[in-house]
């Protein structure tokens, strides 16, 4: 019984002495000697490319070490003026607010003015027929389970910053582009000459 009583006491007494000489060893001046930066937030919020060109859309140009401000909170545009799309066949954005719509298995708030029955009452742009066909381009008489949920695919719109700039340009204005302007042909290479074919035998 007094072997196992020393042998804890020893082995205690063991840790104790790691601890303290990893603790001195942690806290030698020279480790104390570092100069300590303040933690001061900085602005995230501006857009920042660095110089290999890749978007760093996490960090926004913030070191690991330091803390970034959160980018305010964008708000939603409630002018029900429409945007233009983007790019074609873009799900169109929602020029309204949202806010406590309940689109769930039990109600569709969306419909209430977006359905084809109730468009014309509520002046609202009704729902495509893209929606009301099934995965076997069958049309149903009523929505699409799988184009139910609206929010899958429509986005409200915001005032928030644009984050990485855009040169997109939609067919029309290409299209609309004078002919002195139009971008410079494809450079074409240089034809190779055919294989020799195989002498007929006779």
């Amino acid at each position: 019984m007094r072997n196992k009583l020393w042998t804890a006491v020893g082995v205690a007494v063991a840790m104790v002495l790691v601890f303290v000489a990893g603790w001195r060893i942690g806290h030698s001046p020279q480790a104390d000697a570092a100069p300590k930066t303040a933690s001061v937030p900085v602005d995230a919020r501006a857009i920042f490319v660095p110089e290999s060109g890749q978007i760093d859309a996490i960090r926004r140009g913030v070191p690991v070490d330091q803390e970034g401000h959160p980018p305010a909170m964008a708000r939603v545009e409630n002018a029900d003026l429409k945007r233009v799309r983007a790019y074609p066949m873009q799900p169109p954005t929602i020029p309204h607010s949202i806010d406590g719509y309940q689109v769930d298995r039990n109600s569709n708030r969306c419909l209430l003015c977006h359905a084809r029955a109730n468009a014309a009452t509520f002046q609202a742009p009704p729902v495509s027929v893209t929606h009301y066909m099934d995965r076997d381009d069958q049309f149903l008489a009523t929505i699409s389970p799988r184009r139910y949920f609206c929010n899958q695919c429509h986005v409200v719109q915001t005032d928030a910053p644009v984050l990485v700039a855009s040169q997109f340009r939609d067919i029309d204005s290409v299209m609309a582009q004078p002919a002195t302007q139009a971008a410079a042909p494809p450079a074409t290479r240089p034809a190779t000459p055919a294989p020799a074919q195989p002498a007929a035998k006779e």
